[in-house]
């Protein structure tokens, strides 16, 4: 896979590093606009798509949907301020659903769980 076949999508501030690397950058400041760019990343045939949590947020319906098929695999990555613990927590799901048990052993304490409640 090429650095050209990854895209970020996020604010500005958080994402700008990336275009440093070569990856491709779609600043954004609301989930409607990601919404928007994501569905051209798709029919551009982009593998992996890189969204920052606080936008991931507003659009974790199509987030879902997306899971669902083999490309896009869409990663969701804590922006400047921080991370929201939506990432860890959707990893934490997949591993349940494939192994069967909750192997991060995670209590209800943890930030990621006060973050998705």
């Amino acid at each position: 896979m090429s650095i050209s076949n990854i895209a970020v999508i996020g604010d500005k501030d958080s994402i700008l590093c990336f275009r440093a690397i070569g990856v491709s950058t779609f600043p954004v400041s609301e989930s409607r606009e990601a919404r928007a760019v994501v569905r051209r990343l798709i029919e551009d045939k982009v593998s992996v798509i890189f969204v920052t949590e606080r936008i991931a947020s507003g659009m974790m319906d199509l987030i879902d949907e997306l899971a669902k098929e083999t490309l896009p695999s869409v990663v969701l990555i804590p922006d400047n301020q921080g991370s929201l613990g939506l990432g860890m927590e959707r990893i934490r799901q997949m591993v349940v659903k494939a192994v069967g048990a909750d192997i991060f052993g995670i209590d209800e304490e943890t930030p990621w769980n006060r973050a998705s409640s």
